[in-house]
């Protein structure tokens, strides 16, 4: 049996450590595009921080880890895949042959469609050459202006203050963090970072941008002065790679279509992590969750299924956990609601303090929190495994910071007395 994995992120690294478990004579090769060791990119903020080194953003440290494994590690871009050929062709024109064949491609930025962007001075943070780049230009006390306030954007956000430098923030939507936080939490993250002296412009755009001496000039939808940079860095999204599967028959739309078994629409062709458009826990529809537990998780589901192992995956569970300037933020599954369901809110805007609980009947479907620190983990399982809560539904409605006996009385039977 040989195995081909195109992709050497987490899904990709994961699924090759799989599938040599379970098949110990199995050929497994492993293709990363980028000249470096397989890495994690959220690993690239840390680096930018100074907190680690570039072989802290390895995904494995041990010396010959994947020669230990049997696994070959090649570097290259795929072209083209011919499923029904069994074959795989890379960008030099080079070719391999597989039996099975998982596509873990990954996310690329995305930059919005404005004059200026490819200006030497405007910085994507998604690879560790782009890490490399910042590191470079940016001195203490720059002015910097990051595109995006989003989840990515907050961890670079968060690199970028440790650096020292002058940060402004722009995001078009309304508030920070608009794909995991309501108006309310969104705020909130506002004041926090603009008390730590980060300035923050929400529904704000960026119009242009243009050279201006050493510098940059930014112009904006809403201020006639514009902004002026040292260096801009773009946050402003990221989508599947799937371009080089056009023509080859296998279905894709927003990522590459899979199923619960993590097969696309090719026999014998298999897709994981940010690229797959899989199964989602809270909707029971398909979406890409680009996170690494998911991308990690894809991977595990895959490589059991490629070794024959038939494995149903559940869906993957929509999960945000952020600390941006030391204010822990977290979102699960349906955190803006279920349709007819219930809402229970505590809020608390000058302690940072905020937690949202969402039922569908008596079941937790969906949460957010601001500054809670210890029970996250709590209301993650909750969702997870859709436990009724009985007569607990009415009291976290009175107070949903009884979330913890909740929990521990219809999970554990161990009473309370709140």
């Amino acid at each position: 049996m040989n195995h081909v994995i195109v992709g050497a992120g987490p899904a990709g690294v994961i699924a090759a450590e799989n599938l040599r478990k379970l098949d110990r004579s199995a050929g497994i090769t492993l293709i990363g595009e980028e000249p470096e060791a397989p890495y994690s990119r959220m690993a690239i903020p840390y680096l930018l921080a100074e907190n680690i080194n570039e072989e802290g953003t390895h995904l494995r440290h041990g010396a010959g880890h994947f020669d230990k494994l049997n696994v070959d590690v090649r570097q290259g871009r795929v072209a083209s895949v011919a499923a029904d050929k069994g074959e795989v062709t890379l960008e030099d024109g080079s070719s391999l042959s597989f039996d099975k064949l998982l596509l873990a491609t990954g996310s690329h930025p995305v930059r919005p469609p404005i004059a200026g962007m490819d200006l030497d001075n405007v910085e994507s943070c998604w690879t560790l050459e782009d890490a490399r780049h910042i590191i470079n230009k940016t001195k203490k006390g720059d002015k910097v202006v990051l595109m995006g306030a989003g989840f990515i954007g907050c961890i670079i956000l968060e690199a970028l203050v440790a650096r020292g430098v002058d940060l402004t923030v722009i995001e078009m939507e309304d508030r920070m963090v608009a794909r995991m936080m309501d108006k309310t939490g969104g705020d909130i993250i506002k004041a926090w970072c603009e008390s730590k002296g980060v300035k923050v412009l929400t529904s704000t755009r960026v119009d242009a941008v243009e050279q201006s001496g050493s510098g940059l000039h930014l112009t904006l939808n809403n201020d006639d002065k514009g902004l002026d940079a040292d260096l801009v860095v773009c946050a402003t999204g990221v989508k599947p790679n799937i371009a080089f599967l056009d023509g080859s028959g296998i279905e894709t739309a927003t990522g590459i279509k899979v199923n619960n078994f993590m097969e696309t629409s090719a026999a014998s062709v298999y897709a994981a992590g940010d690229v797959a458009e899989g199964p989602d826990f809270s909707t029971g529809g398909y979406d890409v969750h680009a996170i690494q537990p998911t991308a990690s998780e894809h991977g595990r589901i895959a490589a059991r299924n490629m070794a024959g192992h038939k494995t149903p995956y559940r869906g993957s569970l929509v999960m945000n956990v952020l600390n941006t300037l030391g204010l822990i933020s977290s979102s699960y599954g349906l955190w803006d609601g279920a349709e007819g369901g219930d809402e229970s809110i505590a809020v608390d805007p000058e302690r940072s303090s905020y937690l949202r609980l969402n039922f569908k009947d008596d079941k937790l479907v969906g949460s957010l929190s601001l500054g809670l620190t210890q029970h996250v983990g709590v209301l993650r399982g909750l969702i997870q495994t859709e436990v009724p809560l009985g007569a607990w539904k009415d009291r976290l409605m009175e107070d949903p910071h009884l979330i913890m006996h909740a929990y521990l009385e219809r999970t554990q039977g161990v009473l309370q007395h709140p």
